[in-house]
């Protein structure tokens, strides 16, 4: 998962590799148009800034706050501006002035109008959508159906039906559409027609399934102070780590009240939506470090280690590969990306891991499932750079894209894949997901995969140590 934030600027330990010295701070002043982006960043007296998301035929204001705020995410280099977002550097180049269409007044009318809108989204679409020849999408005869879709009269609720139907039809595995509250209880009553009649089958969640195979294939529990993270002996000579999800390990002092009242999920995202952006991610990197210091003292004399990440739908890639980096003795590259823009991509971003003392180099067993997903499948993606590793299971999710998250007219949030995420070959996983050494040929269906392990644990004990001991095998 990645989560729906509309722009995270942020992430501290990966500028901290810039050893450049930064510019004086007016130099940073003026305009910005990013590269494959669809932002323009505008920096003024130093002190503010503001972004932008542009499409040929609109200006939108997304963000604005001070400058210290981004200051430090910040790098120029000749006539480029780099952003540090997360593990991606986003290019800018100077431009003397705003798009005219910045300046522009837009009536009230207008920007509600959900003809407008659509055609905003469309735009956004057309430029910035990475998988057209993936997915084999003729773009112009989607676009022409969707669009006989709205009538002159079109309401909000049939604007989001069409965008909504507009990214299925794409195929898109990270698109989001989000809605003001108003429309979205609309679509809500829309959406509690009576449910047919199902098979009266046991159904788990992705946290339920993880702790209760952790629970049965550890020997010995070694886990301290770890809800996302269960870790021990899988057996006397080979360490078991359960990573739950690649989010939620910042400290973020919930009040108490917040949690009773929205449960502790939707009160931690409520929380970190009204944080600094930076701040929180800081916050999940310091976390999961923490935790995996414990992991590794525990486990670090193990001959080898299964790590577990079957029923991780995600989160996010700094915390990845904080993980991954415990088992990194010298800065590795990973993987690499390229950004979509009209009908080119950027030139292709290199993706690194720095080194980490004492790091575990035995062997390493990945267990992965079509239920591991988005920044879990960073992780496994960048496992295939590491030597000692070896990947269990059946091939992942296929949802590598990172999200590009853009701003309609009327205020609502969307996001589409503008990412192709690769590995160190250049070869693209979307929708194949990241292969396997050993596979164990799970059921695709979500609820099928997960009752066929708790209602076996045993065997899936069994089918993991067989798998470890083929890929013994010289």
């Amino acid at each position: 998962m990645r989560t729906n934030i509309t722009f995270i600027l942020l992430i501290f330990w990966a500028i901290t590799a810039c050893q450049k010295k930064q510019p004086p701070l007016q130099s940073l002043n003026g305009n910005w148009e990013s590269i494959a982006s669809g932002w323009i960043l505008t920096i003024k007296d130093s002190t503010h800034y503001s972004f932008y998301d542009t499409t040929p035929i609109s200006c939108i204001l997304n963000r604005q706050g001070a400058f210290q705020e981004i200051e430090k995410s910040l790098r120029i280099q000749n006539d480029t501006l780099y952003l540090q977002n997360g593990v991606i550097t986003y290019k800018f180049l100077k431009t003397d002035t705003l798009p005219d269409l910045c300046s522009t007044t837009v009536t009230a009318e207008k920007k509600a109008d959900p003809i407008y809108n659509f055609e905003v989204f469309a735009e956004t679409v057309k430029e910035h959508y990475a998988f057209m020849e993936l997915n084999s999408i003729n773009w112009k005869d989607l676009y022409t159906t969707q669009k006989e879709k709205l009538g002159s009269n079109a309401t909000n609720v049939e604007l989001y039906q069409v965008i909504e139907e507009t990214l299925e039809k794409l195929n898109d595995n990270h698109a989001y559409l989000e809605a003001d509250d108003t429309t979205s209880a609309l679509i809500d009553q829309l959406n509690t027609e009576e449910e047919s009649e199902q098979e009266d089958l046991p159904k788990y969640g992705d946290f339920q399934i993880a702790e209760i195979v952790a629970k049965h294939h550890l020997e010995e529990e070694m886990t301290k102070d770890s809800w996302l993270i269960q870790w021990g002996k899988f057996n006397d000579t080979t360490g078991y780590i359960q990573i739950k999800a690649m989010w939620l390990y910042a400290a973020l002092d919930i009040p108490k009240s917040l949690i009773k009242q929205k449960g502790y999920v939707d009160a931690y995202v409520e929380t970190f939506n009204k944080m600094y952006e930076g701040a929180y991610i800081e916050k999940e990197v310091i976390g999961v470090a923490n935790s995996m210091d414990q992991v590794m003292n525990d486990l670090s004399d193990m001959e080898s280690l299964i790590i577990d990440v079957r029923f991780n739908g995600g989160g996010q890639d700094a915390v990845s590969f904080e993980i991954l980096s415990r088992f990194i003795p010298q800065k590795l590259q990973v993987a690499t990306q390229k950004l979509k823009y009209g009908v080119q991509f950027s030139p292709t971003i290199p993706l690194y891991i720095p080194a980490t003392d004492n790091a575990y180099t035995r062997p390493v067993y990945i267990l992965t499932s079509q239920q591991t997903g988005s920044a879990a499948e960073a992780f496994s993606i960048a496992s295939m750079a590491m030597k000692n590793v070896k990947r269990i299971g059946s091939p992942t999710s296929g949802a590598m894209s990172t999200e590009l998250p853009k701003t309609l007219p009327n205020g609502w949030h969307f996001s589409i894949s503008n990412e192709i995420y690769m590995d160190n070959a250049g070869n693209c996983y979307e929708n194949k997901g990241i292969p396997v050494h050993y596979e164990l040929k799970y059921p695709e269906e979500r609820q099928a995969f997960f009752r066929s392990i708790a209602n076996d644990l045993k065997n899936d004990k069994t089918r993991i140590s067989q798998a470890i001991k083929a890929l013994q095998k010289p």
